[in-house]
């Protein structure tokens, strides 16, 4: 019996904290969830009659972005004083950042709960202990950081060769080169020809919009699911308009990198939003020129700009309606 886990200890419960980072690490990396949930048994053979598993952040980032309830349920269980063992595989399960990471083993020091992985058990309230906890969490979070500053740098640089995949937007598809070609069905091809011939003659999108909606024309969308992307069949909506005439890969541009992140403080803790657009000249690639397109680049920037100025009378013509009303 190791010295550190005393009668006090056992006599309260022990928690086995599992967590993975993300779903394609649940779906494939098994073995790994299965050593996890294992350590409920490890906990029995020390002498713990209670023990609990958490796994509500199973395929939840611990970088301290994202929601991660299994974590505030360990915090709160260690609050208590109910828990006498925080059981994990290894450390860096249990947070990535500084700021969890120190709360969770200042807690465990007040209530004089202990810390055990593979490597030891560890006793918060011992210098040596809380230094070596310190340094674990401490080169948790410097891992995080490097192996995700090595993952970006790699992944621009192949965007910038044009060769990196990511999901393209109806009437394109790679083919077994890796390069982007026009969709071979004819059929949807021809819808995507249609709705830039018509924003031509209509110039605007509402009205292409409106057209589509009035003659019952199937939208061609991109979408997501267990098995992949797939082309469906949609009634057209607005917003589909919108996303097929500003996307520049119409116009045979490879580009990545159109938006970004933005994280902001709410409730002391940092949440992080994606999809927010940035202007052309922010992009992070941009090569013209790279595919077959169904417009030509002059008459991309035709588009954009008719676009904007489209949005600009609707807002004039919104702040003039707002002033009609406040003076009824």
């Amino acid at each position: 019996m190791n010295p550190k886990i005393t009668s006090e200890h056992l006599c309260r419960a022990a928690v086995v904290y599992v967590r993975q980072s993300t779903m394609g690490q649940v779906l494939e990396h098994t073995e790994s969830r299965r050593r996890q949930y294992a350590l409920a048994e490890s906990a029995r053979a020390l002498g713990f009659a209670v023990v609990s598993t958490i796994d509500e952040d199973l395929g939840r980032s611990g970088s301290g972005t994202a929601d991660r309830p299994g974590f505030q349920k360990l915090v709160a269980g260690v609050c208590s004083g109910e828990i006498g063992a925080v059981f994990c595989i290894e450390a860096s399960r249990l947070a990535r950042n500084g700021r969890d990471w120190h709360h969770l083993i200042d807690l465990c020091a007040l209530v004089g709960a202990l810390v055990i992985d593979a490597d030891g058990t560890y006793d918060p309230r011992l210098m040596n202990d809380r230094l070596l906890l310190g340094l674990k969490g401490t080169m948790s979070e410097y891992e995080l950081g490097l192996l995700r500053q090595r993952g970006l740098a790699a992944r621009d640089s192949k965007a910038k060769r044009g060769e990196l995949r990511f999901a393209l937007p109806a009437g394109y598809c790679w083919n077994e080169l890796g390069q982007i070609e026009i969709d071979p069905d004819e059929r949807v091809g021809n819808a995507v020809r249609l709705v830039f011939r018509k924003f031509r003659e209509l110039g605007s999108a509402r009205q292409v919009f409106l057209w589509a909606r009035q003659a019952g024309m199937p939208w061609p969308v991109m979408q997501s699911g267990s098995r992949g992307q797939g082309l469906a069949w949609q009634p057209p909506a607005y917003h589909n308009v919108i996303l097929m005439l500003r996307h520049p890969m119409y116009a045979g541009a490879y580009v990545f990198g159109r938006t970004t992140q933005r994280v902001r403080l709410v409730g002391g803790r940092a949440r992080k939003t994606e999809g927010h657009q940035k202007p052309m000249a922010g992009w992070n690639v941009l090569l013209r020129d790279h595919h077959a397109g169904y417009i030509g680049w002059e008459e991309f920037e035709q588009n954009q700009r008719m676009l904007g100025e489209n949005a600009h009378m609707q807002k004039r013509r919104r702040a003039s309606r707002r002033e009609a009303a406040g003076r009824c």
